[in-house]
């Protein structure tokens, strides 16, 4: 086994999609976001995971992780949340991905791919901008939309949905545009469906109003990072439990003198005789550069500081005792089980952003291993 690992924490990831499936209304469908390849945890492990525990739709980002999913004998639907190029549409249809559409021109473009294939009745859902300034028509043109759709002679409208921008934040402002967006949703859903069209599946709710507002539920949730254990923005709870662990090994020890600097810049010297253990994890592993000088390792269950610059594949940390031996694991984040000093939140607040980065960010060099 390689010394850099991922360990995801099977039995904390099927806890959390129990505990969702339980917040979610009755007769609501659960569509589990497995993009970005599960958030950095393993898209098809995952998927098969959220499948198994209820998952009724799988949301991707990109055709390909599309694909991924179908050739791994995924057969649940599977929502696109991103738009794809024209040369992606033939795919897109082949592999019977469901994509959001929100213009004439892409509409198009997808009934084209899907009369090219013979698919009659090919789902689409029509995204509706309702303050995200993303993707998704007006409200207001939603019902032309839904003809266009309707009138295509291949697509069928499978289902109408919106994006929040500030349903995670209990700010007074942001609570009220959370709930102006809403309205507005469901005006454009009861105007498609006044003009004898059926808006198919309604969804709307993220992670966030998942967990915090069941009204939005409408007839399917899209938890997202939830589903990983962690909670958005000011949402709080104790009930999701991390996913993920990141952890190396000291490969190296060495003995320096005061005065000996560590790392590239010079940024950090030795004050006094220490110890030098070395990492073989860096920024191209997703252990950023501006962690250093705020992040410690746990290693034998004590905290032990970075020092100096992290480099591309390496960064060095000083060891306070003679107690630690070559190969010890370190442990840079992760659940209690893991024996972390701290969550992939906790780093994301140290370092100012969101533990979704931290996870997303583990590249694809770094080994997942599966436990539980």
């Amino acid at each position: 086994m390689k010394p850099t690992i991922a360990k995801i924490y099977i039995e904390n990831l099927r806890a959390n999609l129990r505990f969702i499936r339980s917040k979610i209304r009755t007769g609501a469908k659960m569509c589990v976001a497995v993009k970005a390849d599960a958030y950095g945890h393993g898209a098809v492990v995952c998927a098969r995971e959220a499948v198994a525990c209820g998952a009724d739709f799988l949301a991707v980002a990109r055709v390909s992780e599309g694909i991924e999913l179908r050739e791994a004998g995924i057969s649940v639907p599977i929502l696109l949340l991103s738009l794809c190029d024209r040369s992606e549409m033939d795919d897109l249809v082949s592999f019977g991905i469901t994509p959001l559409v929100f213009d004439s021109e892409y509409i198009g473009e997808v009934a084209a791919a899907a009369g090219r294939a013979g698919k009659r009745g090919f789902s689409v859902h029509l995204a509706v901008d309702t303050g995200m300034g993303r993707i998704g028509c007006l409200p207001e043109n939603a019902v032309s939309l839904a003809r266009e759709i309707a009138g295509s002679g291949v697509l069928s409208l499978g289902g109408m949905c919106t994006h929040f921008s500030t349903a995670d934040s209990f700010d007074d402002g942001d609570v009220e545009f959370t709930d102006l967006q809403f309205r507005r949703f469901l005006k454009a859903t009861e105007d498609v469906r006044s003009a004898g069209i059926d808006p198919g599946i309604r969804h709307c709710a993220n992670s966030a109003l998942t967990l915090a507002r069941p009204e939005t539920h409408l007839d399917m949730c899209r938890p997202g990072i939830i589903v990983y254990g962690y909670y958005p923005g000011d949402i709080r709870g104790s009930e999701l439990k991390p996913v993920m662990s990141l952890s190396t090994k000291v490969v190296a020890i060495r003995r320096f003198a005061a005065g000996v600097p560590v790392s590239y810049g010079r940024t950090w010297t030795t004050s006094c005789p220490t110890n030098i253990g070395v990492l073989p994890i860096g920024y191209d592993d997703g252990l950023f550069r501006r962690f250093a000088g705020k992040l410690s390792v746990a290693i034998n269950g004590k905290a032990y500081p970075v020092r100096g610059r992290i480099c591309m594949d390496q960064c060095m940390v000083e060891l306070w005792d003679d107690d630690v031996p070559r190969w010890s694991e370190a442990v840079v984040f992760g659940p209690p089980e893991s024996g972390a000093l701290q969550t992939a939140e906790e780093l994301a607040a140290m370092t100012g952003t969101i533990s979704y980065e931290i996870t997303c960010q583990v590249s694809k060099r770094v080994e997942r291993v599966f436990v539980g």
